[in-house]
C-alpha cells in the first residue's frame, strides 16, 4: 500500500509541468521530444548541442559509475552485506546470462566489461527517465526565479541516443570478427550454405541482414521507452483535458503503466540490447557457430 501511495505521489509531481503547459498552449505528449539547446556546440556540420537528452545521458553515466564502484569495490567482506549482495547478484546476472551465454569463453575476458557497461548504463538511464526531475525545457516561476519544472523523459526514447549505443555494437563486432579470423575468412561466413544457384540472391539479403542489426538493435530499445512515456503522459494529461470524473481512471491507469514500466520494461529492455550485443560479438568470433 505504501509503494502505491509512493507513486502516485510521484506521478503527481509530474503534474506542474503539464499544467503550466495546458496554460499556453494545447496539450501534446510529443513536445516532450522537441529539444531545446541548452549549450549551442556547432562543429561545422555536427549539432554537439548540450540538450535534455545530452543532460540525462550524463547523470545516468555519473550514476552508473558510482553504482559500479558502491556495488564492487567499497568495503567488500567475505560475509557480504546486503549492498555487496546485490553488486553479486547484478554481476552474476552479466555474467552467466549476459556474457556466457552469447561469448565464446576465450572471448568473455575481452567483452564482459562492455556487455556490462551496457547492461548497467542502459539500466540507469531507462531507470532515472521514470524520475521527475527539473531537468526540463520548461520553466516555472517561484518568487520571481524562474526554475525547470519536474518532468519525467527517457534518454533512450530518442533515436539518436539508442543508434549510437547500436552503432558501437555494430561497430565492435565487426572489428573483432576481422581481428579475430581476417578480413577475407570473415567475409566468407557471410556467404550462406545454400545452392550456389541461390547464392546471388542469398548473399545481397545476408548483407543487408548485418545492417539490420543495427536497425533492430536501436528501434527496439527506443519504441519501447518512447510508448511507455507517451502512454504515461497520455494518461496524466486526460486529468486536465476531460471530465473530472474521469481522474480516478487516469491516475489508475497511469500508475499501472508507470509500474509495468519501471518494475518490467525498463530492466528487460537493457537485458536484451546487452545480451544481443554479446551475442552479435561472439558470433563474429565464431562465425561458423
Amino acid at each position: 500500500m505504501k509503494r502505491a501511495l509512493a507513486l502516485v505521489t510521484t506521478l503527481a509531481l509530474v503534474l506542474p509541468a503539464v499544467a503550466a503547459a495546458q496554460v499556453e498552449e494545447e496539450f501534446d505528449p510529443s513536445h516532450e521530444w522537441e529539444m531545446q539547446e541548452w549549450i549551442p556546440i556547432h562543429i561545422g556540420p555536427l549539432d554537439m548541442s548540450i540538450n535534455k537528452a545530452v543532460a540525462y545521458l550524463i547523470l545516468g553515466g555519473m550514476v552508473s559509475i558510482v553504482l559500479g564502484i558502491v556495488l564492487m569495490r567499497v568495503g567488500l567482506k567475505e560475509r557480504p552485506g546486503r549492498r555487496q549482495t546485490v553488486g553479486e547478484i547484478v554481476y552474476e546476472m552479466a555474467q552467466v546470462q549476459v556474457a556466457e551465454q552469447g561469448l565464446p569463453t576465450r572471448a568473455i575476458r575481452r567483452w564482459f566489461p562492455y556487455v556490462t557497461s551496457l547492461l548497467i548504463f542502459i539500466w540507469v538511464v531507462n531507470m532515472i527517465g521514470f524520475i521527475p526531475l527539473p531537468l526540463s525545457d520548461e520553466k516555472v516561476d517561484i518568487a520571481g526565479l524562474e526554475v525547470p519544472t519536474l518532468a519525467i523523459f527517457a534518454a533512450t526514447s530518442t533515436l539518436s541516443v539508442t543508434l549510437a549505443l547500436a552503432l558501437m555494437t555494430w561497430t565492435f563486432t565487426h572489428v573483432e570478427g576481422i581481428r579475430e579470423n581476417g578480413v577475407m575468412r570473415y567475409l566468407q561466413s557471410w556467404i550462406p550454405d545454400v545452392p550456389k544457384a541461390l547464392l546471388p540472391m542469398m548473399i545481397p539479403l545476408e548483407i543487408l541482414s548485418q545492417f539490420m542489426r543495427l536497425i533492430s538493435l536501436s528501434v527496439r530499445l527506443y519504441a519501447n521507452m518512447l510508448a511507455g512515456h507517451m502512454l504515461i503522459l497520455t494518461f496524466i494529461g486526460l486529468i486536465f483535458l476531460t471530465n473530472w470524473l474521469v481522474f480516478p481512471l487516469s491516475v489508475a491507469a497511469g500508475t499501472a503503466f508507470y509500474l509495468f514500466e519501471v518494475g518490467i520494461v525498463v530492466t528487460i529492455q537493457a537485458y536484451i540490447f546487452a545480451a544481443l550485443s554479446a551475442i552479435y560479438i561472439g558470433s563474429a568470433i565464431e562465425p561458423e557457430h
